[in-house]
This record gives structure tokens, sequence and C-alpha cells, in this order.
């Protein structure tokens, strides 16, 4: 092993220690470690330039400037006190129906903007019933890892993967989004006997709830309008973004000028809203992964796997599945599919067929992130919502069922990726 190998190796597992502890922040972790490369002349500025994605960039910034305008509507709250209504204020078809939206806003949005604007309803209406608001901020962590999982855009790993595999928005829902509905199917069904049973509510409540206005949520008429067209041609675009001729990062960029322009909010106000230490993290990620690259490592990890595996596709998709998956629940999964992804760009090189165990990382890395409190970066937010608003929810408790429903999940993924590949 070379010098420069070993020391690309000490600043990823360095930069990797400090992310995984917590002892340093993600993105100055992440920008310190991508630093140190260029300072031991390890890579160029040129290098680092390259190594950065930066349609996942775009994507996510994107993404994140268009919420910050339509979320602006009241158009989220307008969904959870109409679906709360639809449910006729009863405690288990609300849990029912806010797992369903949850899934549906995180699979086209992403799942931390999502929890972050349903989480707050979610408390409002639980207190408004007199029931545990804990059982429901539980099952809307889990439901918005699944949405997330079900396509491109979702979860920051599938658009990572989707840009370096070049796979489709409709790449993604005929493989993950299939393979997730099983996974809402079965995990409602668990959800039912776990909590469904025990929820009980007093009419005098349930009447409060019937008497909430869904149209006094409403801040903005016009732009809520304006945010249901841009979001439904957002959709349209994704999916056909092949036959179109644009890139998916061209379709978020595009949305989000679309929005700043006839949205009428504030610019300044909007660009401050997007998550920058967030963006600045993933730029420093692709740079330190990208120095292990360089100087060859990511090749002997590719092929130290290919020598285990004897180049079995099916044994190759079931290891990545379960690895990603295990490992995911306790890290965050953002730098294990960053360093994953050369591994499998080199593996394809290398003549395998590689397609399986790109569906293998993405749902291993994206429904991993259930197994625990801090598995995901949803998970952290929801749970720090409910925290401040006097429901804490401990690694223990959340444990309890959190990471059984993960093994369940992947065992189900891992019997749809049998019958579709094997």
């Amino acid at each position: 092993m070379s010098l420069q190998q070993i020391i690309a190796i000490i600043i990823f597992l360095c930069t990797m220690g400090a992310i995984i502890t917590g002892k340093v922040h993600n993105t100055v972790a992440s920008l310190t470690g991508a630093a140190c490369l260029v300072l031991t002349h390890i890579l160029s500025i040129e290098d680092c330039v390259d190594a950065v994605d930066v349609e996942t960039i775009c994507i996510l910034v994107g993404m994140m400037l268009l919420v910050a305008v339509i979320k602006n509507s009241g158009i989220f709250e307008y969904i959870a006190i109409k679906a709360a209504k639809i449910a006729k204020g009863r405690p288990w078809p609300i849990m029912v129906i806010f797992i369903l939206i949850t899934a549906v806003c995180s699979g086209m949005l992403d799942n931390v903007t999502t929890v972050l604007l349903v989480g707050p309803m979610t408390l409002a209406i639980t207190n408004i019933l007199k029931v545990d608001p804990v059982p429901y901020i539980i099952t809307q962590i889990m439901a918005s890892n699944i949405g997330g999982t079900a396509t491109l855009i979702g979860d920051p790993p599938n658009i990572m993967i989707g840009s370096a595999a070049k796979l489709s928005f409709v790449d993604f829902i005929l493989n993950t989004g299939v393979a997730t509905v099983f996974v809402i199917i079965v995990g409602l069904i668990c959800m039912y006997f776990i909590y469904g049973r025990k929820l009980f509510v007093t009419d005098e409540s349930i009447a409060k709830v019937m008497q909430l206005d869904e149209n006094k949520a409403i801040k903005d008429r016009k732009l809520m309008h304006e945010s249901v067209i841009v979001i439904i041609l957002v959709a349209l675009c994704f999916i056909f973004h092949d036959q179109l001729g644009v890139q998916s990062c061209t379709v978020a960029i595009a949305a989000a000028c679309i929005m700043l322009l006839i949205g009428g909010q504030e610019p300044e106000e909007i660009i401050a809203d997007v998550e920058w230490p967030t963006i600045l993290f993933f730029i420093g990620l692709f740079i330190v992964v990208g120095g292990m690259k360089k100087v060859g490592v990511i090749t002997m990890l590719a092929n130290g796997l290919i020598s285990i595996t004897h180049g079995n596709m099916v044994v190759t998709m079931m290891v990545i599945l379960w690895v990603s998956a295990i490992v995911s629940s306790f890290l965050d999964n953002i730098p294990f599919v960053a360093t994953l992804i050369p591994m499998i760009l080199t593996m394809q090189s290398e003549g395998m067929d590689v397609a399986p165990i790109w569906w293998a990382l993405s749902l291993g890395a994206c429904l991993g992130g259930n197994g625990t409190l801090i598995g995901a970066s949803a998970n952290v937010v929801l749970s720090g919502i409910s925290k401040n608003n006097g429901h804490p929810i401990t690694f223990g408790q959340y444990f309890k069922i959190g990471f059984p429903m993960m093994i369940l999940s992947i065992i189900v993924c891992s019997v749809f990726l049998l019958i579709r590949f094997a």
C-alpha cells in the first residue's frame, strides 16, 4: 500500500469518525477532510471539482427552494386537517392516513422536509384528541423513510445512486417503489396489532377535530393553487424526463425558479431556508470519497468484495442489502452510500451485472434508517420536534419497535429482489 493510499484512508476514517461520534459538526468534518486531501496533494482543486456530483447537489438545492416557497401557502396544514376529518376523528384511521400522507409526501419532496411540515400538525391533532402522540410520531418516522425509498428524489442516497447509475425516476418507481408498497402493507398490518387496537378517544375529542376548519389553514390561496399545479408538473417532468431530454436536476432547478418568479415570496428568505450546511456536507463528502477513489482504495475494496462473493450477483446483492441496512441503522447512510457507489461502479467495469445491486443498496440504506432513532436525518428531526413539544422518545423506546420493523422490511425486500432478479 502506497503512502498516498495510507494518507487517504486515514483522512477518510478520521472524517467518518467525526461524523459518527458527533464530536464535530458533519459539515465541518467533511469540509475539513476535503481540505486535508488538498493540503496533502492527494487531490488538486480540479480533482475536487470533478469529484462533486453536481446533479445530486442541484436536485437537493432545487427541491429545497421549491418546498421553501410552497410551504408558505399553508397547503400541508390544510392536508393534515382534511385528512383528520376524512378519518372522522377516529385515532386508528387518522394514523393510517397520516402514515400514507407522510410516505407519499416523502417520495415527492424529501423525507426531512416532509416531517418538518407534517410533524407539528400531527402533534396539534393528537393534542385535540387527547391521545399519546408518540405512536403517531414513531409510525411517521418509519413512513418517511419508507416513502423516501420509493423514488429518485425521496431520500438523498437515492439521488446519489440515481445520478451515479444514470437511473430515472420511473426506474425507481418500478423497483424500489414496488418494493415499498409491500413494505407499507406489511407495516400497516403490524402497526394495527402494535398500536391500532390500543387507541381510544372520547366522543368530545372527536367532535373538536370535526369542528376544525381546514380552509383557515390556507395562508395564501393563490400560492396554494400555483403550488399544486407546479407539483403536478414537476412529478410529470420527473417521470418523463428521459423522453423530454432533460435531466432530473434541470427539472428541480427549473421548478424552483418558476416558484420563485410566480410565488411572490421574498427571495432572500426563501434562499435562507435552504439547508446550506447539508449542501456543503455533501460537497465535502464527495471530495473525501473522491480521494479514496483516486488513490485506488475503492478499486481494492470492490475487488475484495467480488472475491468474497466469487462474483455471484445474487450473493453480492444480498450482502449489499443486509450490510447496508444494518450499518445504516446506526450510521448516517449518506457517507456509507457515497463510499459504496464507486465500489459498485468498479464492479460494473469488471463486467459484473450491477443493476440489481443498485436497488439492493437503495433499499438497504434507506430502509435501514428505520432501525434506530439515529438511523436517518428524518428520525432525529421528528423526534426532536416531539421532544420540544413535551413528548420525548428514548432510543430504547424507538428501538423496540423500529429495529424489528426494519428487519421485517428487509426480509420483504429480500424476497422481492430474489423474485425480481434471481
